[in-house]
């Protein structure tokens, strides 16, 4: 029966951490929320800033973006080895509800980026 409790446990935190990376990507590839682009099809941030400018920006938020994507992907592995070492049958892991936040809001973050 714990077998089994921490395969659920598993396959939901599993799931969960895959969705919300792939909700992530899906937000970033969404061209209704793209702002406007130039003829060379970059994306102009602002109209009133040059285009080295703008591009610099547009480079550092992509670098931010891979920067935080890759830490939800840490964190869901964290979360995944946090739920493996769990006991759920007698008690709910304080570490585990943490790790899920901090997850959240990641995400959350990164959905915002995304849309821009």
């Amino acid at each position: 029966m714990n077998t089994s409790r921490r395969e659920a446990l598993k396959a939901v935190f599993g799931s969960a951490s895959a969705a919300m990376i792939f909700a992530a990507f899906a937000l970033a590839q969404d061209p209704s929320r793209r702002s406007p682009t130039t003829a060379s099809g970059e994306e102009s941030p602002d109209p009133k800033l040059d285009p080295k400018r703008a591009k610099m920006i547009l480079e550092q938020n992509q670098k931010d973006l891979k920067k935080d994507i890759q830490r939800l992907f840490q964190l869901a592995t964290e979360l995944k080895d946090e739920a493996e070492k769990t006991d759920a049958i007698n008690t709910l892991s304080l570490p585990l509800l943490r790790k899920t936040e901090e997850i959240e809001k990641l995400a959350r973050q990164i959905r915002e980026k995304a849309r821009g």
